[in-house]
């Protein structure tokens, strides 16, 4: 509150010195009237028509129609929603006015709005609102990859994007697709530079809607959705793991563990509680489909002095998990409210306020029930326990379950074994539950003012912003008993003779609180704005900016702040020839005094080509747009700590008795050397682009080619310093932390669209790609043979030995190089000894790919529309090409008493050593055939079916008579289908929730 009362206070002693025009002139007053049109000649409802000095505003109706008396020769502004403000000196030749919406949108970029024709290198954006009419969705960032290049998880193959939201750094969940008028991705150096050393590597801006100078409009959502499982993993029943655990033994040379009696009745099914098999993703415990419902409400109006912003949203998400136990209840909800106001308080000042609160709950079981179900073996326990089944005669049983406090469905015990006393069923049943609770709060507040009796054209901007989050989890943590049963059938059918208890029942009622974090977000930024036109042609703008957040987290000593100038100088002269400066001065505390601070210039340079005379002639360009962008961009957002620039000195981990009896003796030990020279690491880029619109059209073009490299990342380098540096006993290390490697992009993006109308049908059809080859351009490294070299490989590169199939026989291990990984045996995967030393070790493994980490090579999405009458088609497809991966968890590799997935079908073994594709089975540690290598390695090559919708948009005739304006229903599913060799592979979640299909059927009215 201190800080909103001292701007308040700052705005009105800002005013009271402004001057201000004493003499007021009494002009000849005139009648303007018209129609407003956009985009295909259609008229504008609710554009404004506003006269500031006569303090007048009018809205256009229904037909776009408006008429408004104001004083002749003064500017009058006309705009609406989505289109360029259109300033005109009022005279008796204004009537009709086309605001077109092709050749002027305004974009936001760092701290100021621009139009998108002028936009200068490495800016790709969307207005939401327009892809929600075609493509609803709840996560902003949905389907963008398919609609401009240059995303993919990423920008530009770089990880760690800085969100705004609003200016503000954010979660990007903390916003809703339908909060968002615009999502602008600052890819380039230059676009991100002034938002200084936290924007490195890149900024998506993301730009909530605001209120309108119209009447009151609501607008409702309502959908209701089901996800459906897409893949589950497949593991062997009972009887089956038991046949390949017993071949795994005898691989070992050890007798087997289960008797064909014990296989057989485990295979037969008779008795499930005594020989258990349980499939933990039979529908029994998995959902086959499971709802999700959401509800939004829209609210937006006001007038020349008040426009205002309203949106409330509550979602729900039930549990894959089936409804038993406490899983009957689990459940995620989120409820949330943004509003936010704009009044303009006289002529020169206006301010903005906005707030927003999310409130989310979820409920689930005290037990990771996904981890459980990938690593406990089918034939462990029972989950339930038959009281029905327990013999008669044993009363020590009965009065065991007299006294037990967990009776399912007054028929079973709680299972278990002497290992497995708690388990997920169990916990599920019996173990209470977990609440976890998060609250964020964001407000939010901006005043303008306009300086131009001061200086034509300059103003003054500032915003101020807080935010607070807190989260705790609640949880009653109840114990339970589980029970084992010994059976005997010699009544001729299978009875309980006893059981064993494991555990107690206890049900304290204790609510415990654990997880408790709060967080807080606290940002600031004032500039000074100076727009200038000359003569017609040559047009100025700069802004001095001064900005800065810190972002505070329970139990973490340092805050994570960012604060920099910024300067920023343009030029163009006739919207033909554009010249921009972008530079900020950064501050770090992450390095010592007199290097905490670095400059960090960027320049880009534009030439339309098609405004040119030479142009004028070719008919087949209507737009042709080059522009090159390079510059330095100082950052520490790798730096890991504070004080690494410190030498560390602690006492040794130790300590021993001297020569003299009883003395105890202690040393201090160095933990880190000094390095008062660390700073910062630097993103050099140099980047072009071109944009262009050809074929009256048609086809719309915009691409980007960029080369950058981040030099001086912080390490701690060993291979460059004499091995004296550091010793074991006592443990010390002289070693500094230093600026030392360097890594380097080059790629290329773009996103080419299509548009047609054939006959009553609207066609649209966007392609969009980016391309990323990353490489450490120099690394601290010291390996004796150079093909282990990191320096030279991509960042994301995937090392491992090369293997060479399996050793068929003790012959083929003999005459192979020895081996040291363990003892292997035939059926062990063989590798390539790669520096012919006759050993194969951690020296022979070598580049095997890329992995992905920083995107796939190449990603590419696919958009299509097709408009006809009132339905509306929409489909995404998208891809990538060039990664591998590895099958590097238990689902692949399995050995010793690990679960066996359907993998260990096609082990090795004498039988099938000519067909089979797994190694041998192993039940002690397999640690020769479980490395990393190009046998585990698979490609990710995809392409993925992301999203289809249909669209019916009610005809106004229709609605006429009815309270709505505009009324639409619409059904879609999304994460459809997976086009892939490994598709699989790429399908399964091994110790998580399933991936699903999403299908959704929504309506939109307007009131």
């Amino acid at each position: 509150m201190r800080y909103i009362q001292l701007k308040i206070v700052l705005c009105f002693v800002l005013f009271a010195f402004l001057p201000a025009k004493i003499f007021a002139q009494i002009d000849q007053k005139i009648n303007l009237a018209g129609i407003v049109i956009g985009a295909g000649g259609k008229p504008l409802v609710n554009a404004a028509v506003v006269s500031k000095k006569d303090n007048v505003t009018a809205a256009t109706d229904k037909n776009g129609s408006y008429s408004i008396t104001v004083t002749a020769d003064t500017d009058i502004e006309f705009s609406a929603a989505g289109y360029t403000a259109l300033i005109l000196k009022a005279t008796t030749a204004i009537s009709d006015i086309n605001l077109n919406k092709e050749n002027s949108n305004l974009v936001q970029v760092a701290f100021k709005k621009e139009e998108s024709k002028d936009l200068m290198g490495g800016v790709s954006f969307v207005n939401l609102p327009e892809i929600l009419e075609k493509n609803y969705t709840t996560y902003s960032l949905d389907g963008v990859q398919a609609i401009i290049g240059g995303l993919n998880g990423n920008l530009w193959g770089m990880n760690g994007i800085l969100v705004l939201l609003d200016g503000v750094p954010r979660d990007i969940n903390t916003v809703l697709s339908t909060e968002v008028e615009q999502i602008t991705f600052l890819k380039g150096v230059s676009a991100a530079a002034l938002y200084g050393s936290r924007a490195a590597k890149g900024a998506i801006y993301i730009t909530t809607k605001k209120g309108k100078v119209q009447k009151q409009q609501i607008t409702t959502r309502f959908d209701n959705g089901v996800f459906v499982p897409k893949s589950l993993p497949k593991y062997l029943g009972s009887a089956e793991y038991m046949h390949y655990y017993n071949q795994a033994r005898v691989n070992d040379g050890l007798d087997p563990t289960y008797t064909d009696e014990t296989i057989y009745n485990y295979a037969s099914g008779k008795n499930p509680y005594r020989y258990a098999d349980v499939n933990y993703y039979s529908p029994k415990y998995v959902k086959e489909f499971y709802f999700n419902y959401d509800a939004n409400i829209e609210i937006t109006g006001g007038n020349k002095s008040a426009r205002y912003y309203t949106v409330a949203n509550f979602s729900s998400q039930q549990d894959p998990l089936q409804s038993f136990g406490e899983a009957a209840n689990n459940n995620n909800n989120r409820f949330n409210v943004r509003g936010n106001v704009d009044i303009q308080i006289n002529n020169r000042i206006s301010a903005t306020i906005g707030a927003n609160a999310i409130y989310s709950n979820s409920r689930g079981v005290n037990t990771n029930y996904w981890s459980s179900a990938a690593t406990l073996r089918p034939y462990l326990f029972s989950p339930l326990v038959p009281i029905s089944m327990i013999e008669s005669s044993d009363d020590a049983s009965m009065t065991l379950v007299k006294n037990s406090n967990y009776i399912v469905d007054g028929q079973y015990l709680l299972g278990g074994t002497q290992l497995n006393p708690t388990n997920p069923f169990a916990a599920i049943y019996a173990g209470g539950h977990t609440t976890f609770t998060s609250r964020q709060f964001q407000f939010n507040t901006g005043v303008n003012v306009e300086l131009g009796d001061v200086i034509n054209g300059l103003t003054f901007h500032t915003d101020f912003a807080v935010d607070y989050s807190n989260s705790y989890s609640q949880s009653y943590n109840n114990t339970y008993a589980t029970y084992e049963a010994s059976w005997n059938n010699y009544a001729g059918i299978d009875q309980i003779t006893s059981l064993t208890k494991y555990g107690k029942d206890s049900k304290t009622g204790i609510e415990n609180i654990s997880g408790s974090n709060l967080g807080q977000t606290v940002a600031f930024s004032g500039q000074f704005n100076y727009v200038k036109k000359i003569n017609e042609q040559h047009n100025l703008s700069a802004m001095l900016i001064g900005s800065g957040y810190q972002q505070a987290q329970s139990a973490v000593y340092h805050k994570t702040s960012n604060a920099n100038l910024g300067l920023n100088l343009s030029y163009n002269f006739d919207q033909k020839y554009y010249a921009e400066f972008n530079g900020a001065y950064v501050h770090s505390a992450k390095f010592a005094e007199g290097n905490r601070e670095g400059f960090s210039p960027t320049m880009s340079l534009g030439w339309k080509l098609s405004e040119e005379d030479f142009m004028k002639d070719v008919t087949a360009v209507n737009n042709l747009k080059l522009n090159v962008s390079g510059g330095i961009l100082n950052t520490d957002l790798d730096v890991s700590n504070y004080y690494l620039y410190e030498s560390i000195y602690s006492q040794t981990d130790g300590q021993w008795f001297s020569w003299r009896d009883g003395a105890l003796n202690r040393s201090t030990d160095v933990r880190r050397g000094e390095n008062l020279d660390l700073g910062f690491a630097k993103r050099n880029e140099l980047s072009a682009g071109l944009e262009g619109a050809f074929f009256k059209n048609f086809i719309t073009l915009n691409t980007n080619f960029f080369i950058n490299e981040i030099n001086g990342n912080v390490i701690q380098a060993s291979s460059l310093y004499p091995n004296y540096f550091v010793t074991n006993f006592p443990n010390t290390s002289f070693l500094p932390y230093i600026n030392y490697n360097d890594d380097k992009r080059i790629g290329f993006d773009f996103d080419v669209r299509f548009n047609k109308k054939v006959g009553n049908v609207d066609l649209a059809l966007g392609l969009t790609g980016t391309y990323v080859d990353t490489e450490a351009t120099k690394r601290a490294e010291l390996y004796d043979d150079s093909y282990q070299n990191r320096q030279g490989r991509p960042l994301d590169a995937l090392w491992g030995l090369k293997s060479d199939g399996f050793f068929t026989d003790a012959l083929d291990i003999t005459n192979s190089p020895s081996q040291t990984f363990g003892q292997v045996k035939p059926g062990d995967i063989k590798y390539i000894d790669q520096n012919g030393d006759g050993i194969i070790d951690n020296k022979d493994e070598v580049y095997l790919g890329k992995a992905g980490w920083y995107g796939a090579p190449f990603t590419f999405g696919i958009n299509f529309t097709s408009k006809w009458n009132n339905f509306t088609f929409f489909t995404i497809f998208t891809g990538q090409t060039g990664a591998y991966a590895m099958k590097n968890n238990t689902y692949f590799q399995m050995d010793g008493e690990d679960k066996y997935s359907i993998n260990v079908r096609d082990s090795w073994t004498e039988e099938t050593k000519e067909t089979a594709v797994y190694p041998r089975l192993s039940s002690l540690s397999s640690d020769n055939n479980f490395r990393s290598s190009d046998f585990w390695m698979y490609s990710t090559n995809r392409v993925n079916l992301s999203k289809v919708q249909l669209t019916y948009d009610f005809p106004k005739k229709m609605l006429q008579k009815t309270f709505f304006n505009e009324l639409s229903v619409y059904a879609l599913g999304s994460n459809l289908l997976t086009i892939s060799q490994n598709r699989d592979i790429m399908e399964l979640s091994i110790g998580g929730a399933p991936q699903t299909r999403y299908y959704n059927l929504g309506v939109k009215a307007l009131f």
